[in-house]
């Protein structure tokens, strides 16, 4: 059986020395494979979705797959490509804390994600879905927008270091924020939240890592985790539990499983659009917001796992 061609699309628009040294592997350990492939460089973030629909149509004409290099962000716009031509995806991570790639046991370094991918074979994953838009680890709106938007201005400014995207959203969280009205749905019961960040979660790793009880849902469900209000002395105190590990245990965040879950949130007279951050990247929809469960798996490239070594009988 002929080997899989890959077509991969990198984010290149830093142009950063790293980045190139990032694409000479690439291409190297490509050339060295003898697949057939093609690499599609985007100079500019804004060309990802056009050039991840071209890679994701030439990969469906020949039955090959789509691999993203990138960030969580990246990941996403290629993915959604993959997933709306049906094709399977592969994961290059190149971001700050890789999430996805990290969940799915794909390496950090870049050969050794290269060495996973020619050796993957597609996987079915659960993705989520905000209004039919993919949703690879998260989506939120409210506070965390913000810090995302105050984090990556600091990360052109001084590196994209991860102390960096801490000191960011400590000063994110110390300044002054307008809190969240919403209407709410879920699996069949309607409240009324109001909460400073709404924050909807598809990453096991990433709940677990934050403490909440939710890592351990069970597939067919998301996350979702509301911050109440509160004080900027209070607000610090929760992004440190946050980094601890232990966010669960606070009486300021509740957090629960869910199916699918409506989200009208009160804008102001005229408004009919909110920001939302999906996987890192700022969005705007219009509401109300629709939270579920994708209605198909991803088919992710993964190294098959060893077959168990036999065992002795006995005599």
């Amino acid at each position: 059986m002929q080997p899989m061609s890959l077509f991969v699309v990198m984010n290149a628009g830093s142009g950063h020395g790293d980045t190139q040294a990032a694409i000479d592997i690439v291409r190297e350990k490509l050339a060295q494979s003898g697949r057939q492939h093609e690499l599609f460089l985007a100079e500019d973030p804004q060309q990802l979705p056009l050039l991840a629909e071209r890679a994701a149509k030439k990969a469906r004409a020949v039955d090959g797959a789509v691999i993203g290099a990138g960030g969580d962000g990246t990941l996403n716009a290629v993915a959604r490509a993959a997933y709306a031509f049906d094709t399977p995806f592969g994961v290059l991570p190149m971001g700050t804390f890789n999430y996805f790639s990290r969940t799915h046991h794909i390496p950090d370094d870049l050969a050794a994600a290269l060495d996973a991918v020619l050796s993957g074979v597609p996987q079915p994953i659960q993705v989520g879905q905000i209004n039919g838009q993919l949703v690879l680890v998260n989506a939120s709106l409210g506070l965390y927008p913000k810090l995302l938007e105050d984090r990556e201005a600091y990360k052109k400014q001084f590196g994209r270091q991860r102390f960096v995207a801490l000191a960011a959203s400590v000063i994110t969280f110390l300044r002054d924020h307008r809190a969240l009205l919403l209407q709410i749905e879920s699996d069949g019961v309607a409240k009324t939240l109001y909460t400073s960040t709404l924050f909807v979660c598809n990453n096991a790793l990433q709940l677990e890592q934050m403490g909440i009880a939710e890592a351990g849902a069970v597939p067919g469900q998301l996350a979702a985790i509301t911050v109440r209000p509160s004080s900027k002395s209070a607000m610090l105190t929760l992004l440190l539990r946050g980094a601890l590990g232990n966010l669960g245990a606070s009486d300021q965040v509740d957090s629960f499983p869910f199916t699918r879950l409506t989200v009208a949130p009160r804008l102001p007279y005229g408004r009919r659009r909110i920001k939302v951050a999906i996987d890192g990247e700022i969005h705007w929809f219009k509401v109300p917001l629709t939270f579920e469960v994708a209605p198909r798996p991803l088919q992710l490239l993964i190294p098959p796992e060893p077959a168990p070594a036999p065992t002795e009988s006995a005599e």
